[in-house]
């Protein structure tokens, strides 16, 4: 099969589809692969690497795109790409189509077959290929919280840590998956006062066995999240609902509630965010502020770190990619549920019921 993986044109988009050891196996099991030239430069690998590894480096998109049978991407298809899509090509992305109709109705339009990593599921449970990028967006989410929580970036001045005879900072993750696990681990890791919500007991067990008693732990609810978010310095928003929109739980009367200078930073922004005031932001200009409080809410937090991130989404994503290229999305979904659950939109039917409830559409059968 043709595989093209093109430069990603997003803003600050430093990651790249996968990494030269992961053109190499696709090459060794027989397909040809176009790497745009530069698509890994970010992630500091050279066209010359690529091309070792038995890549074909073009100059432009529009030698990569049109070419393929198979794109392999790491973010959704900005608009100035949307001509590239068509009937016989298979795209291999993340998509978060809840919360954006243009691309869906795009690729609605255009009869791409779409399959979104973040809705790849397993028969038992788990999202393998978002696993990965959510264990970096909450490792991350810490960090930059603590670095807009800084006096000169607006912040309200508090070290998340604290030092002797000086109170230590208050971080609230809500959702205690894969990514608030992480912004729990490096929030305790810096000494902050950590507290995760969750609404499954079974999950808050789990945490509470894992971190002992690092961390305090609260079945979440409107009451419990509203008095958990006035007292907090630095909120964390980890909900996933697997590919549909992400519901609300800090609302703006929560936020004004808060201390001067507190920040919120909103991991599922790709999926709508869960705070009410959230609005999509750059790495350009991240942040934001509403009443007292800050909200750092980047849709691609990982691609601040392409070098820890592609190595790691390659990893996750290259035994799908092959799986496709060897025998085809039909007969890969076939073999695979995981792989089944990914394909979102396919021959201008869109086939993911979560998708087309947050667009009030209809969802057919894949």
């Amino acid at each position: 099969m043709r595989v093209g993986i093109p430069t990603e044109v997003k803003n600050n988009e430093y990651r790249v589809a996968a990494t030269p050891a992961g053109v190499h196996e696709l090459v060794t099991s027989g397909h040809q692969v176009r790497v745009q030239a530069g698509a890994g430069a970010g992630s500091a690998f050279t066209d010359a690497v690529y091309a070792d590894a038995g890549a074909e480096v073009v100059a432009t998109a529009e030698e990569v795109w049109p070419w393929a049978e198979l794109v392999l991407k790491v973010k959704e298809p900005e608009p100035e790409e949307y001509s590239f899509l068509r009937p016989d090509l298979v795209l291999l992305t993340y998509l978060h189509l809840a919360a954006d109709a243009g691309l869906t109705r795009a690729l609605l339009d255009s009869g791409v077959t779409a399959i979104a990593y973040e809705t790849v599921q397993p028969e038992g449970g788990g999202l393998p290929l978002l696993a990965p990028m959510s264990e970096i967006a909450g490792r991350l989410a810490v960090q930059v919280g603590a670095y807009h929580l800084m006096r000169p970036h607006h912040g309200r001045g508090q070290l998340l840590g604290g030092v002797p005879g000086a109170p230590r900072g208050n971080v609230l993750v809500l959702g205690g998956g894969v990514a608030g696990e992480q912004a729990a681990r490096v929030a305790v890791g810096m000494q902050a006062n950590v507290t995760i919500l969750d609404v499954s007991l079974p999950r808050l067990r789990m945490l509470d066995e894992r971190f002992g008693n690092r961390v305090a732990t609260a079945r979440s609810s409107p009451y419990v999240v509203a008095e958990q978010v006035r007292e907090a310095d630095l909120v964390i928003g980890a909900v996933l609902i697997p590919g549909a929109q992400t519901p609300r739980l800090v609302t703006e009367e929560m936020s004004a509630a808060m201390r001067p200078g507190s920040v919120l930073v909103d991991i599922a922004i790709d999926q709508g965010g869960c705070f009410a005031c959230s609005r999509p932001t750059t790495h350009d200009e991240p942040v934001f502020q509403v009443g007292p409080s800050l909200y750092y809410c980047v849709t691609n937090m990982p691609g601040a770190v392409p070098v820890t991130a592609t190595v790691a989404l390659t990893n996750a994503t290259l035994p799908y990619a092959l799986a496709i290229a060897d025998a085809g999305w039909q007969q890969a979904a076939a073999q695979d549920v995981a792989l089944a659950r990914g394909v979102n939109v396919t021959g201008g039917r869109l086939v993911n019921a979560a998708v087309a409830q947050a667009h009030g559409l209809e969802a057919e059968e894949l």
